[in-house]
């Protein structure tokens, strides 16, 4: 028993450099990653004479989906734990400690699509002007926040973690740290830039500076964090907007559809997100399509 666990454990800790070093995940994702397999141990533990996840059959997996399942964890929830076990078992392939993938022939649980709601350009237009930022440190980044999101379409992390020296307000640029540690540049818009510089300016009268080389920072000089964000987005919006959903992903959403409705072209709109493939952004085009119908439908003579 004793060999077994410590087996696993040296498994496991070749399999998270692997994920760093090979696939460059962030830390983040690769401690879910390795949860999720924990957590499989741990069911296999309770319920299979502590069977090891290297050894098992697929219906044990599947036992264990069921088990989820009951305790009302969601499908996506459960697709993305059994992504973990995939991942792992052609880890195990390549370095042949087996020989068989048992997930090989697994089939994905069904979810439901959910179409996110973009925020209109008139509820863009609204947050700016409808909403007072005092002018000193706190209200110029609120504000800034708010612009960043929306003109640039960044991610929430890479927001949080955009560097000072990886903005140029000569060239009119920043340089953003994207998933899978991939670069992408952005450019900025004249009303950003000014902002930024309002911004740098307040923020250079902090009495403490504890994490210099990000740009948003908390008062307190500390690097602000993935929930402040979140509620700083779903505070301002909820004065301008009665959609359910106000966060920062909407405002992604809210940046490619305003891009795509005002002829911008699919493929450029990718390059500014970072994805790595148009199938990725094609999600933000049903948004775009509506705006094309209400063209068609002014605009085609057999309707008038």
């Amino acid at each position: 028993m004793f060999l077994a666990v410590f087996f696993m454990i040296s498994t496991i800790q070749a399999y998270q450099e692997y994920l760093v070093k090979e696939k460059n995940y962030s830390l983040l994702t690769v401690q879910a990653y390795v949860s999720d397999i924990l957590s499989f141990q741990g069911y296999l533990n309770t319920n299979h004479e502590a069977t090891e996840v290297e050894n098992v059959i697929y219906p044990q997996i599947r036992s264990w989906i069921v088990v989820l399942i009951e305790n009302n964890i969601s499908n996506t929830s459960v697709n993305r734990k059994i992504s973990s076990l995939k991942s792992y078992y052609k880890f195990l392939l390549k370095i042949k400690q087996i020989s068989v993938n048992p997930l090989l022939k697994h089939k994905s649980l069904k979810t439901a699509k959910k179409i996110q709601i973009p925020f209109s350009e008139k509820e863009l237009q609204d947050v700016f002007e409808f909403n007072t930022y005092s002018n000193d440190f706190e209200g110029i980044r609120n504000q800034l926040i708010i612009e960043l999101f929306y003109t640039t379409g960044i991610r929430r992390a890479e927001m949080i973690n955009l560097s000072s020296e990886n903005v140029d307000l000569y060239q009119k640029t920043i340089k953003v740290i994207g998933k899978r540690n991939k670069e992408r540049i952005i450019p900025l818009l004249d009303c950003t830039v000014k902002l930024i510089e309002s911004y740098k300016l307040q923020r250079n009268h902090l009495e403490v500076i504890k994490n210099n080389e990000m740009l948003i920072l908390s008062k307190n000089g500390n690097k602000v964090s993935e929930s402040f964000v979140y509620r700083l987005i779903n505070e301002y919006f909820s004065s301008v907007s009665q959609k359910t959903k106000k966060s920062p992903h909407v405002l992604r959403h809210s940046f490619a559809t305003h891009l795509l409705n005002n002829g911008a072209d699919l493929n450029s709109v990718k390059e500014l997100l970072g994805h790595a493939s148009l199938s990725s952004t094609q999600i933000y085009t049903h948004s775009s399509l509506a705006a094309l119908k209400k063209v068609y439908q002014e605009a085609h003579p057999r309707n008038k």
